[in-house]
């Protein structure tokens, strides 16, 4: 993990680094989303993932946990809020989402994120946003929009809206009232420490969730092949991608961090293309050609 200790200028140059991995992490999210339907539940594996994710963090940040216990208790409402936002209702409604829609929209709807957290960080916040940022934002999401079409841009007339985008939009704000309470509600815990401090948060919301569902006739019982699920959810876009995220926002800030999210498609179609088998077309070219550029300046200072 990269170290507090660094200058200014070096940890930015880390940070900035970070941003194009957080994405590749998050990516393998769409392999198990795949693959989790009849082997695992969504509050099931959300809650999995997170207490996995959560115990290992707590011990590695036990003793600054312990040392300060007063001061979480004191703003303990912060941790359960950042858990349901960015552990429940980002990882389960996902999850739940994917069920009944399709993933153009899926890709469409998250595709907004970055814009509502730019334009929150800049009402709320008070961070600065420079014309190369909107270029580099525009950029972004007309490359964003171009993967998810297939370069068939008269395909946005066909999109068909169902119940499951309403989990997929509730998932999205949810996305970005996390990252922007972040910046509220500065902490003085190193990030690991604060990640497990919100995973505990996420894992009380999700308990009772996931006892409801453990409840119904219809959940296949645990296997081996959940339990992998689980524990790949937990550690590649769980921990690390998380972890990292919240590291890079605390230096570079929440709307240049935001930018990472736009480099979902991209990174999802070539994780497809590695693992499901799903081809690569020129349309993931030309958008690479906008995402990659547009990524870059929009996380500049």
């Amino acid at each position: 993990m990269p170290d507090a200790n660094h200058s200014p200028a070096r940890a930015e140059h880390l940070a900035r680094l970070a941003l194009w991995l957080v994405p590749a992490l998050w990516a393998v999210n769409y392999i198990i989303a795949r693959r989790a339907p009849g082997v695992i539940e969504p509050y099931t594996l959300a809650f999995g993932r997170w207490l996995l994710a959560g115990l290992i963090l707590t011990a590695w940040a036990l003793q600054e946990l312990w040392a300060q216990r007063r001061a979480l208790a004191a703003v303990w409402y912060q941790y359960v809020v950042l858990g349901f936002c960015g552990m429940l209702v980002c990882g389960a409604w996902v999850y739940l989402g994917a069920k009944t829609t399709a993933a153009l929209n899926i890709a469409l709807i998250y595709s907004a994120s970055p814009v509502l957290i730019a334009l929150g960080a800049l009402l709320w916040l008070g961070e600065r946003f420079r014309p190369q940022q909107v270029l580099g934002v525009v950029l972004a999401l007309a490359g964003v929009v171009h993967v998810i079409v297939k370069g068939q841009w008269l395909a946005l007339t066909q999109v068909q809206w169902v119940v499951g985008d309403a989990w997929i939009l509730a998932a999205m704000v949810a996305w970005a009232l996390y990252a922007l309470l972040q910046k509220l509600w500065p902490s003085t815990l190193s990030p690991t420490a604060r990640l497990a401090a919100i995973c505990m948060g996420g894992v009380v919301v999700l308990l009772p969730c996931a006892v409801w569902e453990w409840q119904q006739p219809s959940t296949p019982a645990l296997g081996w092949q959940a339990l992998g699920l689980v524990t790949a959810a937990a550690l590649a876009p769980g921990l690390a991608a998380y972890w990292l995220y919240g590291w890079a926002q605390k230096i570079l800030g929440a709307s240049r961090v935001a930018v990472t999210l736009y480099l979902g498609p991209l990174y999802a179609a070539v994780a497809a293309f590695a693992v499901l088998g799903e081809p690569l077309g020129w349309h993931h070219v030309a958008g690479a050609a906008l995402i990659l550029p547009g990524g870059y300046w929009g996380s500049k200072r």
